[in-house]
C-alpha cells in the first residue's frame, strides 16, 4: 500500500496549507508529517538536521537540512528513477552524505515543481516503510 492509500484523508496531502512552493523547511516538514505513522526527529542534536522517520521501524525517509542558502531534502529513490530525476532537474543531485545509488538530494530552490517533490517524498516513504 502506498502512503496515499494508507492515509485516512489523502486530500490532506495536496497543497492544503502549503504557501506557494515547497521551498520552506516548515512546509516540507509539515507535508511529510501528514503521512501515516511518521514523526520528526533531530538525532544529531543540531537544529539544522531534521529527519522524518517511520514510527514502527524508525527508518528515515527524509533528511531535511539547510545548505548553501537553500533547504535540501535527501530522499530515497528507486535506482530506475534516480537518473531520470537527476537529468530532468539540475536541483536533484546525488545525495549529500548518503548512498548516491539509492538517495537523491533535492535542493528546494523553486525549480522543481511541488508535485514532483511530493512524488519523490512519497516514493521515499514507500521504499523505507
Amino acid at each position: 500500500m502506498t502512503a496515499i492509500q494508507e492515509n485516512k484523508n489523502s486530500s490532506d496531502l495536496s497543497d492544503g496549507e502549503m504557501n506557494g512552493h515547497l521551498t520552506l523547511r516548515k512546509d516540507v516538514i509539515a507535508y511529510c508529517l501528514k503521512l501515516k505513522g511518521v514523526y520528526e526527529d533531530y538525532p544529531f542534536h543540531d537544529p539544522n538536521w531534521c529527519v522524518i522517520r517511520h514510527k514502527k521501524s524508525r527508518k528515515v525517509f527524509a533528511w531535511i537540512f539547510d545548505r548553501d542558502g537553500h533547504v535540501w531534502v535527501n530522499l530515497k529513490c528507486d535506482p530506475k528513477w534516480r537518473d531520470f530525476w537527476r537529468q530532468t532537474f539540475s536541483s536533484v543531485i546525488p545525495a549529500y552524505h548518503l548512498n548516491k545509488k539509492h538517495w537523491n538530494s533535492v535542493i528546494l530552490d523553486g525549480t522543481v515543481p511541488d508535485e514532483d517533490i511530493k512524488r519523490m517524498i512519497l516514493e521515499s516513504y514507500d521504499l523505507t516503510g
